[in-house]
């Protein structure tokens, strides 16, 4: 089943159940899907471009909740964490660090890295491997890391 039509079931059952904070995430999802579609008027859209554009929602709600918590919103925290958690339940299961590590560790292996200089090199073929699985931010982390010792 595609996302799109799983999304659109889903949004029946949040109707149903009346659940307007589930249905308010979905329609987001939906709304950003079908902007893709028209946008080449082809009016589909790849399962890579569909994880693309969940991957971004969901940082986006990830860092709206952050920025919130820091200007002590807690109301409007509460609602972009639900959203986040709505996508999140979309998405391709995310890698823990320890294995992201050990494929960090593959990558420098491979590409003979040895200092941080060469971190542009392992950042790039680290975030094609891990696209999708692993966050960016996480992924950056373990490199400086495994590089500078």
């Amino acid at each position: 089943m595609s996302l799109t039509v799983q999304i659109a079931s889903d949004m029946k059952e949040a109707m149903k159940a009346r659940n307007k904070e589930k249905l308010a995430a979905l329609r987001a999802i939906k709304s950003a899907l079908m902007l893709e579609a028209t946008k080449d008027s082809s009016g589909e859209v790849s399962e890579e471009v569909e994880m693309k554009i969940l991957q971004k929602l969901h940082k986006q709600r990830k860092d709206a909740a952050a920025l919130y918590q820091e200007q002590g919103r807690e109301d409007l925290v509460h609602d972009e964490v639900f959203q986040a958690e709505i996508i999140e339940a979309y998405l391709p299961a995310q890698m823990s660090e320890e294995e992201i590590s050990a494929v960090v560790k593959e990558i420098i292996a491979k590409t003979g890295a040895a200092s941080p200089a060469d971190m542009g090199k392992v950042m790039g073929a680290a975030m094609g491997q891990l696209s999708g699985k692993a966050d960016g931010k996480i992924i950056s982390k373990l490199v400086k890391e495994n590089l500078n010792n």
